[in-house]
This record gives C-alpha cells, structure tokens and sequence, in this order.
C-alpha cells in the first residue's frame, strides 16, 4: 500500500509539472466579457457614425462627373467660393492667381492623395479640434497639419523636422516634447497637437494676425520680424510676402488652398478614400511595464504594421518602462482582450525582450534584428539610405531599424544589416556581379563616360566606377533628362586627368 501510495503521488506530482512546464510555453488568452465587449463596440460605433463619415463616391457624386473628370471652374467661381468661406474665418481667405496653383496640386496633380486625406481626417480632424477650441483657437487651423506633413505622424523632413505638425528637434523642445533613442513625441498626435496650438497661439500674440502667424510657424518669428523691416514696416502677409524665405512665400497660399479643397472636393469629383487601415475605433491604455510591438503582435493576433500605425511615437517597435504611463492605443475590439491579460503579458516576455529592457536602462540600443538571414551592404561613395531603401525595396526607417541608426547619416565603409525579402536580394546580387564585369571605363578626352544600357538607373551607374557619385554625374549631364534615361545615352561620369 506504501509503495502504491508513492507511485500515486509521484504520477500526481509528475502531471502537475507537465502542466506547469506547459503553461509557461503555451500562450492561452482568457476571453473578455461579452457584455463589457459589446458595449465598448457600441460606443465605438456611436462615436464613429457622428463623425458622419462617407466614403460612397456614387453617393457623394451629386454633379453626376464621369470617374475620370478633372472638373475646370474660371476664376469667378473659385472667388465666390473663396469669398463664402472667407465671411466665416478669421483668416483672409482671398482668391489670387498665387493660390490657384495649389488649387490645382491638390485637385488634379495630386488628386488622389487628396483623396487619402479625406479618408484620414476623420481620425485627425476632431483631435485637433479638440485642441484648438481647447484655446480657443480657428478651426480652420487643423488643415495646417495637411500643409505640414499631410496627415503623417512619422513624416520627416529633409531638415529634422518631424510628425503632423513638423516640429525641428529645438522647437519641440520648447513646447515639451521629449525625443530619446526609443520615442519621439513629435510624433505623438496628442502631444504634439497640443504643443502645436500652444506654439501657434504664441505667434498670433505676437502679430495680432493669423496670416503672420503661420509664416512665423513656417519659417520662425526672426525672419518675419526681418521681412516686416525690409517691407518698410508694413504688417500683412501679402505686403511682405516677397520679402520673406521662398519656401514661405507659399506656405500661407497652400494652406488658403487646402481650406479650399477640403471644402468644395466634391466639386472638384474627389472623394474620401477609406485608409487600408481601419483606424476610427481605437482606445488608449497606460501600460505599467516595458512591452514590445511583437509580444503585442503575437499574443493579441494583430499585424505589427497595425500596431506601428496606431503608435507612431515609438521608434522601435518597442516602448519602454520609464517610469511613467506611457499609451498603447489598439483596436477596441483587441482592447477588452489586452486587459483581461495584461498581467500575464507582462509576464510572458522573450528573451530579446528582456535584453531590450536592460539595454533601455542602460541607456544603450534596443537590440537589432536576427543578424542571420541579413543582407550586408557596405556603403560607398554617394550612398544615401533614400538610394539603398529603393534598391531593396525597403523603407529607409526600417534600415533605420534593423542598425539603430538615429540620423540619415552614412560613413563610407560602413556596414548595414538589411533584410529584403530573398527573391530581392538574389536579384541585387546578380545586377553586382554584372555591374563589376560591365565597369570597364571609356574615354572621349575629357571625361569617362558610360553608354546607358537596358536596366541601368543613376545609382548603379555611379557605383561602377571608383569616385564617381550620383550628384556629380548629374552636374556633369544637366542637358539630359537623369530621370528618363534612354538606352544608347552617352552620360559623362567624371573629367579626365
């Protein structure tokens, strides 16, 4: 009886570590509460149906244009037009022949991602609105952010400037938006909205007019005070207007145009596009603890590409503990699921994971990816991470990514770890190993040059020869059109001697 009694214990003992060792490997998820879950898609719901969003071109299309129309108007209309939206704004909203090419940019060059901006505003436009009549602020100011970065919170300019509202690294700074290795709030949409009114609220204090004001948001009070003193002291945009930077000059003309346009797009047979993304029914939790975007992935089913849309301020697909609550926004449906888990999320970290967490207390980078299945490129003369994104199509904040690399900056020599999918790679390869054996270089007595061949584009071409670089090659061909190389062209590379 002893001996069975033992053996029974032990079988007891022995099935309860199974299952143990089983739990610890196994993700298994409780389920939300139905009701809670079904009265958080209502209110989802509710929310989204008032925003009174529309996205049915056949419905929307009450001047009956064909689907391919590009509607013209003569000046008088687009006056009229101007002049109604004018009576109720505080900006002088006026028709010129300065706006009327933005006009068409917006309608016709750019129609279709004017369209894109339809289909996000519902998203956008009440959070800035929210804001600006928070400050008692011109609503019309939310169609700044389309001027900025057209509603792109991980925009980035050539010069640093980033997110909706475009802050430079200083500025934002200022307004406190803190930016480390792991986070940008220039790119949080709460944040950086609410930095953006205070900015521009303090600019209108200064000039007394909206118009100056946006100048002053666009190229900085000091310039606007400097192009008042060159005017002769007058205190209009329009008065100064030709005394200020050139990229300024049509930065208050494009914002006048894109008032327009989202106002009278339907006359102009354009017509919200529902983002790939369905991103109206979202919520924000405050987490307590350090989590990834594929532990987040992985554990709530949700496609990391989702979840670095929803969170733009994360840099690294990672959000780190630092003391403070910081967001995670998620689809509402996903939302019931994540805190019915959350502690066993927080539980349940991998190994790179924990790695992240102390490199983030360390103050060092977030690991990369798998160095084994990478592509390694060493960078030559004339690289730009613009150049290696498009020949592995990939994107340039991914290369950023994979080598922790925080600016666009490249060293020749330098080694970067990509990750194209394979088809690409083998690909690139094969154009190397060609491109060495086709790089003999040719004469003509003042320069080498090269004959453009079927699959030659600049960024190859520059890289068969030793020392020549994309911007020399087009200073050296400013008779050629770069863009359209015609097989047979003869391109000089570089002078002789």
């Amino acid at each position: 009886m002893k001996i069975k009694s033992i053996i029974i214990i032990f079988l007891l003992v022995s099935t309860q570590l199974v299952a143990q060792e089983k739990d610890s490997t196994e993700i298994t998820l409780l389920k939300d509460d139905p009701v809670l879950a079904a009265i958080d898609s209502m209110m989802a719901s509710g929310y989204f149906e008032s925003l009174g969003f529309n996205d049915n071109a056949a419905e929307l299309n009450v001047n009956g244009y064909a689907a391919d129309s590009v509607p013209t108007f003569d000046s008088l209309t687009y006056a009229k037009r101007f002049e109604a939206l004018n009576a109720n704004s505080p900006f002088s909203l006026v028709y010129n022949t300065k706006i009327t090419g933005y006009i068409n940019l917006y309608a016709k060059r750019r129609k279709k991602t004017t369209a894109k901006m339809l289909g996000l505003a519902p998203m956008y436009f009440p959070i800035f609105e929210e804001n600006l009549d928070k400050y008692n602020m011109p609503l019309e100011l939310k169609y700044l952010a389309i001027v900025e970065s057209a509603l792109n919170p991980k925009a980035k300019s050539r010069v640093g400037a980033a997110g909706l509202w475009q802050f430079m690294y200083r500025t934002g700074k200022m307004f406190d938006l803190e930016v480390t290795s792991y986070y940008d709030e220039r790119s949080d949409v709460y944040k950086s909205t609410d930095a953006a009114c205070r900015y521009l609220k303090k600019l209108h204090g200064m000039y007394d007019d909206w118009d100056l004001a946006l100048a002053a948001y666009n190229c900085g009070p000091g310039n606007v005070n400097k192009a008042i003193r060159r005017s002769g002291g007058k205190k209009s945009y329009w008065e100064i207007r030709s005394f200020l930077p050139r990229e300024t000059r049509g930065y208050v003309p494009a914002f006048m145009a894109v008032n327009y346009i989202m106002n009278y797009a339907s006359e102009h047979n354009i017509y919200p596009k529902t983002p790939d993304i369905s991103c109206f029914k979202v919520d924000t939790v405050a987490l307590s603890d350090h989590l990834s975007f594929a532990q987040i992935s992985e554990y709530l089913d949700i496609p990391i590409e989702y979840i670095e849309f929803l969170n733009p301020t994360y840099k690294q697909n990672f959000i780190p503990n630092t003391g403070e609550a910081n967001t995670l926004c998620l689809p509402v449906e996903k939302m019931g699921d994540f805190l019915t888990n959350e502690a066993k999320i927080y539980a349940l970290k991998t190994e790179k994971d924990r790695k992240d967490s102390i490199a983030f207390a360390q103050n060092k980078p977030v690991s990369p990816s798998n160095r084994g299945n990478a592509t390694i490129y060493r960078v030559r003369s004339g690289d730009v991470l613009g150049s290696i994104a498009n020949r592995y199509h990939c994107r340039v904040s991914q290369i950023k990514d994979w080598n922790n690399l925080y600016s666009d900056r490249l060293k020749i020599g330098q080694k970067l770890y990509l990750y194209p999918k394979s088809s690409v790679a083998v690909q690139n390869k094969k154009k190397a190993q060609v491109a060495v054996q086709k790089a003999t270089p040719k004469y003509d007595g003042k320069y080498m040059y090269h004959t453009v061949k079927s699959g030659d584009n600049l960024w190859d071409i520059a890289n068969k020869y030793d020392g020549a670089s994309i911007e020399q090659i087009q200073k050296l061909n400013k008779d050629i059109d770069i863009k359209k190389l015609k097989l047979g062209t003869k391109l000089r590379i570089k002078p002789v001697g």
